[in-house]
């Protein structure tokens, strides 16, 4: 700390010895020069800026009363009348004095141990005083910080705007001022664009406070009243000329925030005044939108027509189910938002009491909630329209499948009961049947029309039909029991023809042929391939080599075009006739029995028998079971219940 912080502080806590007389005259004598000076040049700032010539002196200029007066209207802002312009006699001096002091004691300001004699005499102590009392009544009475007023107000406004600044500790307004370091933060605090705090050398007491009087002056519009030396080169800054400077920045700064004030009132009303426009805007925008869409869809939803297919009315129900999950639920926030929106530019409004918003006609909210009401009866009468479209389609369909399925049956159940019905000629019989034949590809065909039909519920949903019992599956049945009727009539009629023209064969024979062919014909064809024929053969214990068999095959194929069953019997005749009597058939299950009464299955494997020819042989041999439960097959008396005993 230097010499002269050092003494501050010593000044500051009273730690200095007491002043002589000599040294407290020499200070008051100080104090007296730099008021008037200060005090002059507060004054002149007021008679420059209306036009008057600066004073020089105070004791001079003040003491014929006219610029006493000229400051006095310039103050208070009104005029005192006439008085002497150009006064000679002290007399004409003393009145304007005295209308000045009156006007001063008028105006609440309280003067004491001054009349007109002393500022005509030119009493600078006591001109002085009136001075700085009219300063404290017209510059700095009407300064308030926190409830405090005057002085105290003014210090604590400077305390308050330097805290945040270490260097600074404002505690009166005389050696707290004297290093240019508290002038320099009150006008970085209010203005950083006009001073760098932070690079001032804050040893440099000349240069600081030097440095804030040209700026305060230049930028801030703040007069020098004081001097550098007023404030660095004295150990007791004098008080009063310190507030009256000081208490220019305060109302410069007032008056700058004042301003800012202002413009903030104005700036934030019109942001305010703007924001409602564009809120109202946007409000009136959506809401206009808002309400078309509406209207737009329920023009749409009345224009709609349907062609009376299931699948457009899916779609018309999909479109619907997509509108209330998609455009309704957006416009429901959208009228949500509009309402809030709505709220939001009256809550602004209210609050700076202006005129509530009313939106143009048609764009209230009470015609958005009646757009919304019919929205919603549209809504209920598209929803009601698709449903009925969709339950008609759906009877349609039932009613369609039935009458299909239903004709069908009918028309099957013709065909059956006339083939039922069927008599006569063997021949005519096979002539009428096959006939019927004819026709089952046409109505097999027509049954495709039905399935299409029973699809077509399918894909609706249509699981109930009280209009049929039918179903496709049912009717296909249907139609291959008739098919199976019928080529069992044909093969009926076939093998009883052939059994009226084989006269050389017995009933019995006859009818064991018969069976063991319609055993072996597997796919009901009235017809065996060559495996099937392999099989039937040697079930009847005929057996022949597989170069024989392929050969007897081909010359059936050959001559019948198919093994049917009289190219079968033809085939049985043929072979009963030329190599197989009975007495040799018999011989051959002996053979194959080992001598034997009866036959095993296992013998019949052994024999190489196809397993088709062993499985009718089982069935149709009579059997019985020996003592370990395995069947024995009486082959012998099977032969004596196929052949007659004359032919054995």
């Amino acid at each position: 700390m230097d010499s002269y912080h050092s003494n501050r502080a010593s000044w500051a806590a009273g730690l200095l010895s007491p002043l002589s007389p000599t040294t407290i005259e020499s200070l008051e004598a100080r104090s007296r020069d730099v008021q008037e000076r200060t005090f002059c040049k507060w004054l002149n700032t007021k008679l420059e800026a209306n036009g008057y010539p600066p004073m020089t002196s105070l004791v001079k200029d003040l003491s014929d009363g006219v610029r006493l007066i000229q400051l006095m209207e310039i103050m208070g802002d009104t005029s005192l009348g006439r008085y002497n312009k150009t006064p000679k006699m002290r007399i004409q001096k003393a009145e304007n004095v005295n209308k000045a002091l009156e006007f001063i004691t008028s105006r609440g300001v309280k003067l004491t141990n001054i009349g007109p004699e002393d500022i005509i005499d030119g009493n600078l102590k006591l001109i002085l005083g009136m001075i700085w009392t009219l300063i404290l009544r017209f510059t700095i009475a009407d300064i308030s910080e926190e409830g405090l007023s005057a002085k105290e107000g003014l210090l604590l406004w400077c305390q308050r705007k330097t805290e945040p600044y270490k260097e600074v500790d404002v505690q009166d307004f005389s050696l707290s001022w004297s290093d240019g370091l508290a002038l320099c933060a009150l006008i970085h605090c209010h203005r950083p664009d006009l001073i760098d705090y932070d690079k001032l050398d804050k040893t440099d007491r000349h240069g600081n406070t030097r440095l804030a009087f040209q700026i305060a002056q230049d930028h801030l519009g703040i007069p020098q009243l004081l001097e550098v030396a007023d404030l660095c080169d004295t150990q007791h800054p004098d008080e009063r000329s310190v507030m009256t400077y000081v208490a220019g920045y305060f109302h410069a700064f007032s008056s700058m925030e004042q301003t800012e004030t202002v413009s903030r009132r104005v700036e934030k009303f019109a942001e305010l005044m703007q924001s409602v426009w564009v809120s109202r805007n946007d409000y009136e925008r959506r809401v206009r939108e808002l309400l078309r869409s509406m209207s737009e869809m329920r023009t749409n939803w009345a224009a709609k027509s349907f062609v009376g297919t299931y699948a457009d009315a899916r779609q018309h129900a999909a479109s619907f189910q997509n509108y209330k999950q998609t455009t309704k639920r957006a416009w429901v926030t959208e009228k949500q938002d509009v309402t809030t929106l709505f709220g939001n530019v009256q809550t602004k409004l209210k609050t700076y009491g202006l005129r509530e918003y009313v939106p143009p006609a048609g764009l209230s909210l009470s015609d958005v909630d009646a757009a919304w009401n019919l929205l919603l009866k549209a809504e209920a009468e598209r929803s009601k329209a698709i449903n009925a479209e969709i339950r008609q389609i759906k009877e349609n369909l039932r009613r369609k499948f039935a009458d299909l399925a239903n004709d069908f049956e009918r028309r099957l159940r013709l065909i059956s009961t006339e083939l039922v019905s069927i008599e006569g000629p063997l021949e005519e019989q096979m002539e009428q049947v096959r006939e019927i034949q004819t026709r089952m590809p046409a109505l097999s065909d027509s049954l495709h029309v039905v399935a299409a039909a029973e699809d077509e519920c399918r894909d609706a949903n249509v699981d109930e039909n009280d209009y049929t019992v039918f179903t496709v599956e049912d009717l296909r049945f249907e139609v291959e029991l008739v098919s199976q009727s019928i080529t069992k009539k044909i093969a009926g009629c076939v093998i009883q023809i052939v059994s009226r023209n084989m006269t050389n064969l017995t009933p019995a024979q006859l009818e064991q042929f018969e069976s063991t062919f319609r055993y072996f014909d597997k796919d009901e064809s009235n017809t065996l391939n060559q495996s099937e024929m392999t099989a039937a053969l040697a079930s009847l214990g005929i057996v022949y080599s597989d170069e024989d068999m392929d050969l007897i095959y081909d010359q059936l194929m050959q001559d019948y075009g198919a093994v049917t069953f009289e190219a079968f019997i033809n085939l049985l005749v043929d072979i009963m006739e030329d190599q197989t009597s009975p007495a040799q058939l018999r011989e051959s299950f002996r053979g194959i029995a080992g001598d034997k009464p009866y036959v095993t299955e296992l013998d019949l494997r052994v024999a190489h028998l196809p397993a088709s020819a062993i499985e009718f042989l089982r069935q149709a041999m009579p059997s019985s079971t020996n003592d370990v439960g395995e069947p024995e097959y009486d082959y012998e008396r099977w032969l004596d219940e196929v052949f007659e005993q004359d032919g054995l």
